[in-house]
């Protein structure tokens, strides 16, 4: 398991980075998760006894990395989680999409219905029952060959959200094998980042802000990625 990295720490919340392909909480697979390890490092720092309390107050897909909030109290669980139901809390990510959509910007729609007994997410008809309508914003940063490097944000909180919704206008995410089938070179690594997060702090009510790139492999070493980061 790499090494936790901790952006920021108070009394009241954590921020660190998620690796591609570890769990955001404990699963059937038995894999070491972020919140265990953020739950490890807090007991380990502080010499806690027992088992340490952080609230998880979103998730990422376990294929993505990038930034995690947590609560170090039940409070300020509360109060994120609020945010993060109403919509406060802005998400930016990075994607790296396994062909150039056809408009550099752009604002797409579906509706989104989990298949539960498949583990996948459908485009279907709006009229279908159980179904929710999904929107993001993106725009084209860098193309290299036949790949883009965007940048999107998400205005709902769908699950595979980013995925689905660029696999159906024919633009998978590079190496993502569940919805980009064989449109899309295989990789150790999913080409989706959760670069930054802005939020407001649970008790100092100050603005919070955080943006970290992803690490110089692929399929981000195709693209000058850290540029975006120096805003």
């Amino acid at each position: 398991m790499e090494k936790l990295v901790i952006l920021y720490e108070d009394n009241q919340i954590i921020v660190a980075l998620k690796p591609h392909n570890v769990p955001t909480q404990a699963d059937a697979s038995g894999d070491k998760d972020m919140l265990s390890m953020v739950k490890d490092y807090v007991k380990e720092k502080y010499n806690k006894e027992g088992e340490a309390f952080i609230g998880l107050v979103h998730r990422l897909d376990r294929p993505t990395g990038g930034i995690m909030v947590f609560a170090r109290n039940s409070k300020s669980a509360s109060r994120l989680t609020s945010q993060f139901a109403s919509r406060e809390i802005k998400k930016t990510y990075y994607a790296v999409l396994s062909k150039v959509p056809q408009a550099k910007s752009g604002h797409l729609v579906h509706n989104l219905k989990k298949d539960k007994k498949n583990n996948i997410v459908k485009i279907v008809p709006i009229s279908e029952e159980g179904s929710k309508r999904a929107e993001l914003d993106y725009k084209v940063l860098q193309i290299e060959g036949e790949t883009a490097l965007v940048e999107v944000c998400p205005l709902t909180g769908r699950g595979h959200q980013i995925r689905v919704q660029f696999s159906g206008i024919n633009c998978p995410l590079f190496g993502d094998n569940k919805y980009g089938k064989d449109k899309t070179k295989s990789s150790k690594n999913l080409g989706l980042w959760a670069g930054r997060i802005e939020f407001i702090h649970p008790t100092t009510k100050e603005k919070m802000v955080f943006a970290c790139p992803p690490e110089k492999e692929l399929p981000w070493s195709n693209f000058y990625i850290e540029k975006y980061f120096l805003r």
